[in-house]
């Protein structure tokens, strides 16, 4: 049995233009990402699922919002799709930690998993409770359609796990995902996955 999964990142946030981590940060939408995300609410019209998930952070849900009012679902909350801590980062943005610490910046830069920002997730076990958040997810909707909002770097961690990709890989394989793009995974109950499209836009996009 296949379930297939509709993956977006949430819509622009007000800390997307200076490209500043937010990680567990609960940070709004701007206009830009609530536009994004009425535009996913009219892809899922056209292209309807059986269940709608998101992360726990506001702005997954405000991004599934549209889509769950064109289709008449209810959202529900995952845990573990939320997206990874980024410790001393959060708010701050690379570039801006390379000058206080050039050293460690660079070491992030060449292994992202190694060396993770000082007091961050564990990238590993982020990406270990993400995979297990979506393969609960597909258990739950055996031969279904699933659109599943959640977030940049967790999402491009999983794909990696699913795919068999070294995980220290994910900023070079995956080096965005587009806010309110859709990315389609089928993952199969003996547990592999099919990665069959990547950042299909729905509308509107920034960089």
């Amino acid at each position: 049995m296949t379930t297939t999964l509709l993956l977006a990142r949430h819509g622009q946030t007000v800390w997307h233009a200076e490209n500043r981590y937010a990680g567990v940060s609960d940070i709004a939408l701007t206009d830009a990402g609530r536009a994004q995300a009425e535009a996913l609410g009219r892809w899922a019209a056209a292209h309807p699922v059986d269940a709608v998930w998101t992360s726990p952070l506001s702005r997954a849900a405000a991004t599934a919002e549209p889509a769950c009012r064109a289709l008449g679902l209810t959202a529900h909350r995952e845990p573990g799709l939320r997206e990874c801590d980024f410790g001393v980062l959060e708010g701050r943005t690379l570039a801006e930690f390379a000058a206080e610490d050039p050293r460690r910046a660079a070491a992030f830069r060449a292994d992202p998993v190694a060396h993770p920002f000082p007091r961050a997730e564990d990238p590993t076990r982020a990406a270990a409770r993400g995979t297990a958040a979506l393969r609960r997810i597909a258990s739950a909707h055996p031969g279904g359609r699933v659109l599943v909002v959640a977030h940049n770097t967790l999402l491009r961690l999983v794909l990696c796990t699913l795919l068999s990709i070294p995980v220290r890989e994910y900023r070079r394989v995956f080096p965005r995902l587009r806010n309110a793009a859709v990315s389609e995974l089928r993952l199969e109950r003996a547990g592999s996955a099919a990665l069959l499209s990547l950042n299909v836009p729905c509308g509107p996009d920034l960089p």
